[in-house]
Formats: C-alpha cells, structure tokens, sequence
C-alpha cells in the first residue's frame, strides 16, 4: 500500500522531505480548551496530593488564568501527502510537537514574532524522523471566535473582581506572573493588560507550518520555511502560487546523495544544503555554536560526561529551539556511540509524567515564565543531570568520574573555539542579544510594510537603526562581549537578483558548518585514541548470527578486564563505568553483527579511522599512554565542506505552475492561503530521474524484512528469541505520543517494571559471577577478572539502581533520595512506636559462647541502628550520600536484602509514599527483586570500609586465655596495639581485671595484625593466651588472631609481646547462607589452633616429613609471587602470606626445626634463636680469609647477617625467641637477603651440634634448591606493615 502515489518504491526513501503540514484553530470545532494540558493540570494536582476535584476535567476552564494566556486545543488542518508507507503519518504526535502548548492568543498589543523551533520523532526501531516548525500569529477572522473570547474574558473578569475582594492571594499571584511587570496593585493596570474587547482590540491566533524530513536539515528547511512565511506576509503575492513550492520540495527535490552538495529554491531565494561523505562524520546541522555558547565549554564536558555514562539529563528552557540544540548538539558528540534511551527533547506538557521514568532518559523540559528551578518537582535527582539553559547553569549528580584528560581536553577544544571568536566560557548575553537584534530588525521591516521598499543592496543594520537608543546599548553590549555586528545584513527579499559574485553560502552559515565539523572531529578524535584496540578484545564466540542471536543475554562479548588491565591508570575511572552502559554494549553489538551484515555506518567511519590512525602510528605504543594527542585533521575536514558548499554538485528542479483550479487560494496579504489538496496529495509521475536510486539503508531494511518474515516462516518461538536479543537493552526510546488514556500509562509503567526487574537479576548475576570468579582465584582456581576498581563500578551502579526503583512511582517527591527519604519516615515511625511502647528490652546481650566461656557479645541486627551510624557520619553532606552509604554498608554486612524487607513490610508507609504502579507496590515483581539481592549474601564485599576510609569506628576487644593451663586473669598491665591496611591504633593499656575493651578510633580498614603484651608485673604474670578476637562494630566484621602461646619471663620463649596475624572470622549469617553456597571469606586460613611451639610438641606423627616440608616452602613462595603479579588494587594482605598460618616464616621454622636436637637439656627447651645467636658468635670470632671474591662475599653477608641479628636483639622490645625469628626472616625477605644468609648457616660448625645428620638443613642439595626458591623474591619490592618490625634499627 503506498498512499503517497510515490512514482516508485525508491522514491519517499530518496526525497528531501516527507510531509509537509498545517497546524492551527478548527474554524468548525472552534475553542475547545486543551484536554492534554488539563490532563497533565490533574496529573500535577495528583502529583500534589491535591483532590483532582479542584480542577474541572471536563471543561477545562480555569478562571485563575486569564482566556488569553490559557491553552486551547490546536489541530493539524491539512498535511501532505496523506500517508507514506515507510514513515506513516501520525497525527497526534505531531500536532502535540508542532504545538506543545496547544494554540494560543494574542492581541495587536502583544508580541507576535514568527518563532522557529525543530523535533524529532524517535520510532520503534530506533530511526528518526526531524520535523522543523515555523509558528506565526494570523489574524482572527471567524466571529463566533471572537465573541466567545469576549464571553470568556467576562466570566474571568467577574471571578476576579470577587477574588479581590476576598483578598485571595492565590489568583493574585497567578495573575501577576501573567503580567510583564508583576505589578498587581491596581486593578484598573490588571485589566488594561489582561483585557480583549471585541470593538477595540484585533485578535490574533497561532499557526504553524512544518516540514518533516528524514535528515536534519535544519538550516534549508529553516530557510525554506521562512520565505514561506514571506511569501504570505509580503504586500506582493509570491511570483508562483504557494502550492508550486510545497510540491517543488516535497516531490522534486531529492536527497543529496552522501558526499555532495544540493541546490533547490525557496519563494524567493536559492537553498544550499550539504551531506557529509561515506568517510566522514555523519549528518549534523545544529549549530554547535549555540550549545558552547549557551552552555560554556566547562558545563558541556561535564554535561556530555553525564550523557555517556547514562545518567537522567534535563534541558531546561523556555525556548524550544534551544532545547532541540542543545539536545541533538550533545548527541551528535557522542560518535561512535549512540544514546540507546528515552530521548525527547522537547516534552510536551501532557506528557510530565514521563519524568517519573526510572530509566536514563535525555529529555527538554519547557521552562514557564518566571517559575525558577526550586519550583520544579522532579522524581527523583539522586542520578540526575539538570541543565537550566537559559541561566547558563547545571547541577551535576554527586558522583561521577571525570572525563580522561579532561584539562587538555578543554584546552583543545578552547582553542578551535577561539579560532572562530566563541569565549570558551560561553555567551549567553551575547548569543540573546544577537537575536534579539535580528528580531528587531525583521519585526521592524514586517511591521513598518517597508518590504517593497529596500533598496535592492544588502543594508548595514547600523545605517537601518541610527539613532534607535536600544540598539545603541545593545550594540555597545555586543561589542563588550566580542560579537562581530557588521556581518549580519539584511538583504531586500523581493527585488534582489542572484549577483555573480556572491558566494551560494552565507559567509557566517559556512563558518557555522566549520566550527561544527571541526569540534565534532576533536570529540571523534578522543574516542579513536582511548579505543584504538577495541577490536582485540570483542569476544566472537558465535558461528553465524542466529545463534549469536538466540544466547544474546548469556554470552559475554567483550573482555572488560583484559580491556581495562590494557588503559592508562587515571583513565580508568572514566571507563570502568563507561564499558558498562547501553551504548557501548550496542557498538559492540554491531561490531558483532558486521561479520554476517554490512556495517552500521557509524561503525565503519570509525573503524576507517582506527585503520588509518595505527598507519600513522604504525602500532604506536603511544595508544597505552595518557599522553593526549590532538586531533589532526581539523583543516581537511573543513575544507572538504568548504567545496561542497562553494561548489554545488547537484540542482533540484525550479518550482512550477502546476495543474490549478483556477480561483482558489487567492492572496490575501497575512493569511496563510487554503492550499489545493488534489495537487499535493501525488508526485509527479514521470520524475525518474531520481526515483530508482536506493539508499543502501533502504537496501539493508529490505533484506532484514525478507530475512525475519523467513524465519518466521521456519519457526516462529525463533522469530520471538531475536526480537527480544535485538531489543535487548534497548529500552522504551520516546513515549508513545498519540494516545495518553490511563490504560496506556499503566502499560508504559509496567514495561518500566519489568525492566527495573530484568535489571537488577542481570546486575546482581554480574556482580556474583565477577565476585565468585575473584574468590576462586584466592583458593587457586581460575584466574580472577575484576579489579577493585571495577567492583566499585558494579556497586555505584547497583546504587543507582535501587534509587531508580525507590524514585518510580513516587506520590510525593522529598528530598533527592528517594531511598533514604523513604528510610527516615520508617525511621520517625518506627521510633515513635519505641517511645509508645516504653523502654526497648535491651537486645543482644547474649554472648557467642567459645571453648573458654568468654567471647563477644552478638551484634543486633538492626536497620534503624545501620541508619544512625550513616546519620553519625560527619563527611557525608548529602541524602544521595547518606543513601549510598546506607546501601554499603548493608552489602558489606549482608543485611541489603533483609534490611530492605523490613523496610518494605510496612505496607501502610508504602501505600502513602507511592502509587499503586509503582514497583515497589507490585509484590511479585518485588518478591523477585529482594530475591537477587539476597544471592549476593554469598560473596563478601568491603565496600563500606574500604571507600570511607576516614570516618571514625567503634571496634570491640576480647583476649580468650587457655583456663585450662593458666590463669584466665593476669596481675601484670596487659596492653594491646591493633593494625589494619588503613593505619593502627597505637598502644592501648587493658583496664586490669579485664578481658574486654571498646575503644573507637579511625577506620582501620581490613585489620591484619595485633600487638599483645605486659609488663611482667604480680605473683601471677604468666599468661597463656589462646587467641584475641576484634569487631568493627559498625560492620560487624569479626577478625580472630590465633596465639597459642604463654605471655611471661621464665616460660615457652620467654616472650613478653607477641605479633598475632588476623583472619576474618565468618558471620552467624554466612553460615547459614553456607548451606546454600559454599564460598568462603576472603584470606580465610585453617582454623586450626595455632601450634603452641612446635618444640613443645612431642607426638612423633605430628612432625612433616621433609617432602611435605619442602612443598609448604614452595607454596609460601608461590603465594608470594602471585600476589606481586596482580594488579595492586586487588591484592590482599601481604603479612597473612608471610607470617600466616601457611606463610614463609612458618614454613622456613619447618625447615629449621627439622632434625632440630631439641632434647632438654636440664628441662630448658632450645630454640631456634639459639642456633642463629650461637651461628653469630661463631662468624664474630672466626676470621674468614680476605683472599678470594667468594670469601669477599660471604664476608659481607656475615656482616649483615651479624648486624641484623643484634639489632632484633637488642631493640627496645620484650619479643620472645620465636617473635625474633619472625622478624628476622621478615627483614631478610624485604631486603633480599635470605638466599645469602642460608647457605652460611648450613656451612657453619655450630650446625653439626645442634643439627642431627638427617636435617634438610645439612643436605646439600636440598640447601641448594631452598636457596634457588627464595632467589624469585629478589625481584620484587616488599613492604612490611610497621607493627612487624617496630623499635628494630637496621
């Protein structure tokens, strides 16, 4: 079915514009108040919580507003042709657009400048369509209208006089934001402004016309438009009946072909317009100029920042135009990439609730006159990006990651910017006085009739307007912020005949297309440097595109961590959030398709350009750097618009008589004509010239048309798989315009549901997946692939998640967080009950009970107490920030899912917050939701306490003595000092007669060793501690650090402190969750009790043999160097691996302690201090000879050996035997002396005393292999934590 009568199937495709339309009043209908503008009133009542009663929804009056400033219900009066098959006409929505505020009413006295403004329409594939909208006042000529205004005004003048009798300041206020001057005090003022009487006063009403095309054009169609409307202003009519012209461009006009110029005519001029070639950036005729200088360069980078990591962006303006520039202008800058989300950048008013979306979206929000932003109610801004154009400012979401090399960045673009004379900071006075000017001077030549009049040269606008004080002061304002006036000359429309000399494009139209494509290619330029090597790390994991298809959601396809593993350090914040978006899954996505399909064009004027960068780089190494490189083919890319434009490639057909009727659409001065239907409805038929040529996307549509309806003809179950794979993702792109019943709002929300739901399984699934994979590594299998870095990403963006579902469907926005505004209402609730009830019962006082009888007091589980420890955290400033951290804090306990439950439970507090679409009012859907979180209890996170690292904690101690072997309580003064990887506490005495202590301090992070000792003091200071146990009590992380040993002279070593190594102890909850899945925690070692001293042990079968032995030695070195070769973000604790339960120190006391005579003598143990102070004493006295190198050598290793051993002993520490070992095989890895240090030991005489034959120690070969292991340490640089070698002086 083709209703154009389109000569050919290529044709539509192939022409300039699609539709050409007519919105205004229906003379028949006549003033029919605006249903959409009342629905959305009631929408802002509902959303007020007022009764929708106060507003009329039938009638639609409302007598606050004068009839004048009210809305009125426009229509499209005419469009042609009536329909196209490939891009069918839809009526409501492109009224709503061409009229988003339905028609309104002037009289002579108001302002009743022509205004342009442009729109698109986003179909459901993702294609556009641009429509541009010229908005001019005409004359009311119907009666009937006239007086119903005049019937109008009474009513609203009778209401007001009685509403200010009553004083009622509400309509006052109304009334005075409709007046230019706010001044409502007199009356008598009111009614001059807001008046209409028949017998004095012209009315006037809006009309539009619009040209809808499938590229934007917007320049010739904004040109095209424009001498429309001169044509219908002029004292002359046209040379040629209107109709000629709208059927000239709608059927014999055709599309420039990629890469070449155009020239068709307008009523009265030429019009150029250009297509970029195959190679180049795509299309774009928005004037980038208006958005720097609108916004200014600092506020578009970061606005563009928000775009690319998909955040909620807000245009906010009261000008239409400015909303579409800014809009397409940011969208143009995002090449390679697309926006893949709700994109409307002009909203119409009935369609506010589609603010409420809890997706990323890029929507222009009409701003009314005098409201300012605080006015404004928004759903929810935890993640969003306001951009209020007009006042020149934006207010960013709180956290995002900055752009890579953002000052260069700004640096280079500054100076394109300059090269044109555009501040970087950018202009808004100056781009509105501009305008403003241009306005003046064309209102001035409409108004005065002076048309006829101009002599046929170009006027300077100066000699025009001499002596007119306004322009004097604009014209000094211009000057003072940089504006060149001089260029801006009128040209007499009618008499001017084309000079020879004059260039086809105006001077400053083509400096707009250069500073265009020259900006575009710095942003094109700074994707090609950071996505060189994209193309080596997409996964191609399917054989042909079906199957790639059908297991689209299962599959990886790009290697993020090797990606990210591959970038510069400092671009990483930026990317790890950015590979994680919708429009970098979709590049990848047709890089994929491209190898059953040809290319996206995007993709291949990207690719060409990588292609060509690595030619002249020939595989730069420079790629891996941050060094920034600056775009290099600004200069070709201007020149090649530059000879399109000078010289024109392709002329359309003149506009020509057509086959009339005579009679009708007579010229009348100001009335735009009623055209002839029957000539515009059809094209021309023998107009081949053009028709058969196909565009390649046309071609490509075809194909994939013909290539589902076969697969639907195989298998239809199939046909559905793909459909939902190609629409992965790819979310709601614009609300369906035409039809707003509330049945078609409850749907659009419910795809809103299942999407939130659909988002939060995938994350949550990546989250483990990624998680799981990294704790399998720690255990020794597989090989890990997220990175510290990308964890953060993973739960900033489940963060962002969770506030969009709290923001959906909100009755009553407070605050910017959703999520914590709806936490403290539970909180004032649920305290208020407490004091109802009197005092709580004290909870969890109930101890988990160890061996001995004494351990900590279980931890109370509790939302509002997780609540106040955020509220108690001075650093955070924000409700965005307190939610987040709220949301880490309950992940890193394994509480979120609970937590939220609880929250959740109280239905009533739910039923008053939100509406009954809401998500969190679908209980089934929500069921599922707490579900997924509740999978991540699996894994351990440390998110809280490793991203607020200041804040001050609580932490609780508990020692546990053996009761069994000693007094659980000693006389001496015990102390104690515990470190973690942020810093330690320092040395803190334990109260005496006690085994528990709190005490607060910073954050320590994840903790990893504790300082146990006493002074020796009392009858009773030997003391045999088992193991000392500490909590964060806001974590509730529990770490246990083994002992074992006695504290006390005269017994085991004779140690007075001792250095314990931590490990994280699994919570009550992991072990419940343990049944369903069995990852342990982090660094996890046996909880075996830590040996007593192994030389106290006398069991026989307790001793490892020496293959045992010599494997432990390997695997302690092996963990070492594994943990050197991970990324430094993801490495653990370096002390576990060298004093731990299977660290270097114990495996190396394994092997001095193998063949170790340690029989007692005279009950007195022998240690292995003994031998290494007896092997010190031996190399003091002996001389070793100075002849050859070799001794040269061993001579300085026995001094070092010599001094770092008296330095242990004699450093200001009452450190036991074993203590001292520790330190020195922690010295001696640090410094890289242990491979030297072995072989002087098993060489020296006092080895075969206290050695038995059989030791590994006096096996050669086994000393020769012991030092080739510890050789692999040479190479890296170890760094002891501070608690492990305190006081010692090497």
């Amino acid at each position: 079915m083709s209703g154009s009568g389109a000569p050919g199937p290529g044709a539509a495709p192939c022409r300039f514009a699609h539709y050409f339309v007519l919105c205004g009043i229906d003379a028949e209908s006549g003033l029919e108040p605006d249903e959409l503008a009342v629905l959305y009133k009631w929408l802002e009542a509902d959303l007020h919580g007022k009764s929708s009663d106060t507003t009329d929804k039938t009638s639609g009056e409302n007598f606050d507003q004068s009839p004048l400033r009210r809305t009125f219900k426009s229509k499209v009066l005419a469009h042609y042709p009536q329909n196209i098959e490939w891009n069918p006409f839809d009526q409501d929505a492109v009224n709503m657009l061409c009229m988003p505020k339905g028609l309104s009413f002037r009289t002579q006295a108001d302002n009743r400048d022509p205004q342009l403004h442009s729109f698109i329409i986003t179909r459901e594939d993702g294609s556009r369509t641009y429509g541009f909208v010229l908005t001019f006042y005409e004359e009311v000529t119907s009666k009937q209208i006239c007086t119903a205004m005049q019937t109008l005004y009474q009513m609203h003048n009778a209401e007001q006089y009685s509403s200010v009798c009553a004083s009622s300041s509400c309509s006052m206020d109304s009334l005075a934001s409709s007046i230019d001057e706010g001044d409502a005090t007199s009356l008598a003022k009111l009614q001059r402004y807001n008046s209409y009487d028949i017998s004095r006063d012209t009315l006037y009403v809006s009309k539009c016309i619009c040209l809808i095309t499938p590229l934007p054009f917007m320049q010739a169609c904004k040109k095209f438009l424009i001498q429309l409307y001169k044509a219908v202003t002029s004292q002359q009519p046209p040379p040629l009946p209107l109709e000629s012209y709208i059927h000239n461009i709608l059927y014999e006009v055709p599309l420039p072909p990629p890469g070449r110029s155009l020239k068709f005519y307008g009523v009265y001029e030429p019009i150029i317009c250009q297509r970029p070639g195959p190679n180049e950036l795509p299309l774009s005729d928005y004037p980038l100029r208006e958005v720097f200088e609108l916004l200014g360069l600092e506020n578009l980078v970061q606005v563009f920042t928000c775009v690319l990591l998909e955040m909620q962006i807000l245009l906010y303006s009261q000008d239409y135009q400015r909303l579409m520039t800014v809009a397409e202008g940011i969208t143009t800058l995002l090449f390679p990439f697309q926006w893949q989300h709700v994109y409307v950048p002009i909203l119409p008013a009935s369609l506010l609730h589609f603010l409420d979306a809890p997706v990323p979206y890029l929507m222009g929000l009409q701003s009314k006159e005098g409201t300012d932003r605080s006015k404004l109610e928004l759903p929810q801004e935890a993640n969003l990006c306001f951009v209020d154009i007009d006042s020149h400012f934006i207010e960013l979401p709180e956290e995002f990651p900055q752009f890579p090399n953002k000052l260069e960045f700004i640096q280079e673009i500054s100076e394109v910017l300059l090269q044109f004379g555009i501040p970087p900071e950018g202009n808004l006075h100056c781009s509105d006085s501009a305008t403003k000017l241009k306005n003046l001077v064309l209102s001035d030549l409409v108004n005065d009739k002076k048309n006829g009049n101009i002599p046929g040269n170009a006027l300077n606008m100066y000699e025009l307007l001499k002596g007119n004080e306004t322009i004097a002061r604009l014209q000094a304002l211009t000057k003072r912020t940089g504006v060149m006036m001089e260029k801006m000359a009128i040209t007499a429309p009618l008499t001017e005949k084309e000079k020879d000399g004059k260039l086809p494009c105006e001077e400053m139209e083509l400096r707009d297309y250069k500073l265009n494509v020259q900006l575009r290619e710095v942003f094109a330029n700074r994707f090609t440097q950071m996505f060189a090597d994209y193309e080596a790390f997409v996964i191609q994991a399917a054989p042909d595109m079906e199957s790639w298809l059908t297991n689209r959601e299962q599959m990886q396809n790009f290697d993020k961590a090797s990606f990210l593993s591959d970038q510069p350090e400092p671009y990483l914040p930026f990317l790890s959030h950015f590979i994680e978006t919708q429009m970098f899954a979709t590049f990848i996505d047709n890089k994929i398709i491209s190898q059953w399909e040809e290319k996206d064009p995007f993709l291949r004027v990207f690719d060409s350009r990588i292609e060509k960068l690595r030619l002249y780089n020939v595989r730069a190494p420079a790629l891996r750097t941050s060094n920034y490189q600056k775009c290099s083919t600004l200069k070709e890319a201007a020149q090649s618009i530059e000879q399109r434009l000078m010289k024109i490639d392709h002329t359309a057909i003149h506009p020509h008589l057509l086959d009339m009727k005579i009679g009708q659409g007579k010229y009348e001065q100001g009335f735009f004509p009623k055209l002839q239907s029957d000539v515009l409805a059809t094209g021309p038929t023998n107009n081949n010239r053009w028709t058969s040529r196909s565009t390649t996307t046309q071609r490509r549509k075809d194909r994939l048309r013909q290539h589902s309806e076969h697969i639907g003809l195989d298998n239809d179950l199939r046909e559905k798989y793909m459909q939902e794979a190609r629409s992965l993702g790819k979310n709601l792109r614009q609300p369906k315009l035409s039809d707003l019943s509330p049945a078609v709002i409850a749907q659009t929300n419910w795809k809103f549901v299942e999407g939130l739901l659909k988002e939060c399984r995938m994350k949550t699934k990546r989250m483990l997946v990624e998680k799981m994979g990294h704790e399998a590594v720690e255990l020794g299998h597989g090989e890990a692939n997220i990175t510290g870095l990308e964890e953060n990403t993973l739960i900033a963006s489940l963060c962002d998640l969770l506030e969009r579902i709290w923001s959906h469907g909100l009755q009553v926005k407070q605050g910017k967080s959703a999520l914590w505004s709806h936490l403290l209402q539970y909180q004032e609730k649920e305290e208020k009950q407490e004091h109802s009830a009197g005092s709580p019962v004290a909870v969890g006082t109930e101890r988990r009970k160890s061996d001995t009888g004494i351990s900590l007091p279980t931890l109370r589980v509790s939302l509002i107490q997780d609540m106040r420890h955020v509220q108690n955290m001075s650093e955070i400033k924000t409700d965005v920030g307190r939610a987040r951290a709220w949301i880490r804090l309950s992940l890193e306990k394994k509480l979120l899912s609970q937590h939220l439950k609880q929250l959740l439970s109280n239905q009533a507090l739910a039923k008053k917050l939100y509406k009954r679409y809401a998500f969190l009012r679908c209980e089934e859907e929500r069921e599922q939701f707490l579900y997924h979180l509740l999978s991540l209890n699996a894994v351990d996170y440390f998110c809280f306490t490793s991203v607020f690292t200041t804040i001050m904690i609580p932490y609780r101690s508990v020692i546990i003595p053996i009761k069994k072997l000693s007094n659980s309580i000693t006389t001496s003064n015990p102390w104690i000092c515990v470190s973690g990887e942020l810093g330690d506490t320092g040395v803190m005495q334990i109260p005496k007669n006690h085994l528990e202590m709190t005490f607060e301090c910073q954050n320590l992070g994840k903790l990893t060793t504790v300082q146990i000792g006493h002074d020796n003091s009392g009858l009773l200071a030997k003391w045999l501690v088992d193991c000392v146990m500490v909590r964060n009590e806001i974590t509730g992380h529990t770490y246990r650090f083994p002992c074992g040993k006695w504290l006390g002279k005269g017994v085991d070593d004779g140690s007075l402190e001792r250095i314990l190594i931590g490990e994280l102890v699994s919570s009550t909850s992991d072990e419940e969750l343990g049944k369903q899945c069995r990852t342990p925690p982090q660094q996890k070692s046996p909880t075996m009790a830590r040996r007593l001293s192994i030389t106290s042990l006398t069991g026989k079968n307790s001793k490892p043999n020496a293959g045992q032995i010599q494997e432990g030695i390997g695997e302690a070195v092996n963990n070492i160097v594994k943990h050197f070769h991970k990324p430094e973000k993801e490495r653990g604790s370096l002390t576990i691996l060298l004093c731990g339960e299977n660290g270097l120190v114990a495996a190396l006391e394994q092997v001095f302690h193998h063949g170790f005579k340690s029989a007692r003598i005279f009950h007195k143990n022998v240690f292995i201090w003994d031998f290494i102070e007896k092997a010190v004493a031996y190399f003091e006295t002996s001389d070793i000879g100075d002849n050859e190198e070799a001794f040269l050598l061993q001579r300085s290793s026995c001094k070092t050996f010599c001094h770092y051993v008296n330095a242990i002993n004699t450093a200001p520490r009452n450190i036991g035997k074993d203590g001292k070992f520790q330190i020195l095989v922690c010295l001696g890895t640090r410094d890289h002396f242990l491979s030297q240090w072995i072989p002087l030991l098993a060489e020296c005489p006092p080895i075969t005393r206290m050695y038995e034959e059989n030791a590994l120690l006096r096996d050669r070969m086994t000393v020769n292999s012991l030092i080739r292991v510890l050789q692999t340490l040479q190479d890296f640089n170890i760094i002891l934590e501070g608690s492990l070698i305190k006081g010692v002086d090497v």
